[in-house]
């Protein structure tokens, strides 16, 4: 570096600290007050979070819709599909429109999906209310925080992302018993609406303070190091990089396995098992708190070790659990209960592991975009493991031989993580 560049390196130094002292987040310095955007985050999330609910409703509207349990599980399957597929589009969207307004539209969405579905007098009604509409303002509103909070923490990304993500993951420990309280009070219909008023109102508010921090911002105590980490070379689209497909690949099977695990969390503990159904249930508050915590301990860890690494692990874990129930017996609770916490805790880690890798291995400027391509791997994940899971059940009589075609998965996933699951800067071509 010869005198020039150490001037000039210098004087952004000072320019930065000049900015950093001027900027301020919430009353509070940048330095300090970007911390209060991640509970506002998080509270973003626990509101979109709401759909993971859905159980809650199912019974009500079965007779409410005078519909069978395979049709009331329509609008939340399809909740899921639009969610992911709405989420690269809004990624594409968010640095052309602004957080805010991205925000506000994906709140509004969210709560006419809901108030529209207080309406809706049929199935596939509901399914265009709850599913197409609600889902589509949760694809459109959930990446706006964790874009946000990923520009303000680009010294702690994986923490910090996944410290975010722990509203959406909780979501159906506060949810749940809110949407069970107020159906018993006042029946689903007016529940609806209700939660569709209070959605739009919490996100709407919540939106205002959250935005991007002004172009090439850096905390003070990092930023030698980030001036490093900007001059990485990045692939020059996601479809080049031998990376993508790795990660893609490695998320796909991560949600497969963990969505396939938690669609059929209560079902297996009361045939495999023979747990008392309210039991059962009760046992998914336990492996929602598991699949909570995993993602700020996976965001962190995937701050300081290789991702294939993190991979790796979470897979292995995953094989745990699915070696515990292949040979779990009638009456063996603690197994079921050790091996449902492995497979939820394991979702929960991929949901930090991916967007973390995401802004590791691609351009950050660009990572909204980016992470909803990548999402849609979440989206494949979870229909395909849902329709897997019940072929299975269906066609073999028992929910035992989904735990061999899961750990097949984690042993593939293992594979394909120590090979493509790895940084690679330059385009496939080269």
């Amino acid at each position: 570096m010869d005198n020039r560049q150490r001037l000039q390196f210098k004087g952004s130094r000072i320019d930065n600290t000049h900015n950093q002292a001027q900027l301020r987040v919430l009353g509070l310095p940048a330095q300090q007050g970007r911390w209060l955007l991640i509970p506002l985050g998080m509270t973003i999330l626990l509101c979109l979070g709401t759909v993971y609910s859905w159980s809650v409703f199912r019974t009500p509207l079965e007779v409410a819709l005078q519909v069978g349990a395979t049709e009331s599980l329509l609008p939340y399957t399809f909740a899921l599909v639009f969610y992911a597929l709405l989420m690269p589009i809004a990624g594409y969207f968010i640095p052309r429109l602004g957080t805010r307004l991205m925000k506000v539209i994906g709140g509004i969405i969210v709560g006419l999906g809901y108030i529209l579905s207080s309406f809706a007098s049929n199935i596939v009604v509901m399914i265009l209310t709850y599913g197409v509409i609600a889902g589509t303002g949760v694809g459109i509103a959930y990446g706006v925080p964790m874009a946000v909070i990923a520009r303000w923490f680009p010294d702690r990304k994986g923490l910090a992302v996944g410290l975010t993500i722990i509203g959406f993951g909780l979501s159906p420990l506060i949810t749940a018993p809110l949407a069970n309280f107020l159906i018993e009070t006042y029946t689903v219909r007016p529940t609806l609406r209700i939660l569709g008023i209070i959605l739009t109102v919490v996100i709407v508010i919540v939106a205002i303070p959250m935005k991007f921090p002004p172009n090439h911002w850096q905390p003070l105590t990092t930023t030698t190091s980030t001036d490093k980490a900007t001059n990485q070379a990045y692939p020059s689209h996601l479809w080049k990089s031998q990376s993508f497909y790795g990660l893609w690949i490695c998320y796909a099977i991560g949600t497969l396995i963990g969505l396939s695990a938690i669609g059929i969390s209560s079902p297996v503990g009361e045939e495999m098992i023979q747990i008392k159904p309210s039991v059962a249930a009760s046992s998914v508050s336990l492996f929602a708190l598991f699949n909570g915590i995993s993602r700020p301990l996976f965001g962190w860890l995937s701050d300081r070790f290789k991702p294939h690494h993190v991979a790796i692990g979470a897979y292995t874990l995953a094989l745990i659990g699915c070696i515990l129930m292949i040979n779990a017996q009638v009456g063996q609770v603690a197994t079921y209960l050790i091996a449902f916490c492995l497979f939820w805790f394991c979702l929960g880690g991929w949901l930090a592991i991916a967007p973390t890798t995401t802004l590791r291995f691609f351009n950050p400027d660009q990572y909204a975009q980016n992470y909803g391509i990548v999402f849609t791997a979440y989206g494949v994940g979870g229909l395909v493991g849902t329709l897997f899971t019940g072929q299975i059940r269906d066609s073999f009589g028992s929910y035992n031989i989904v735990f061999y075609f899961m750990a097949f998965l984690a042993i593939m996933g293992i594979i394909v993580a120590s090979l493509l699951f790895k940084r690679k800067g330059y385009p496939l071509s080269k």
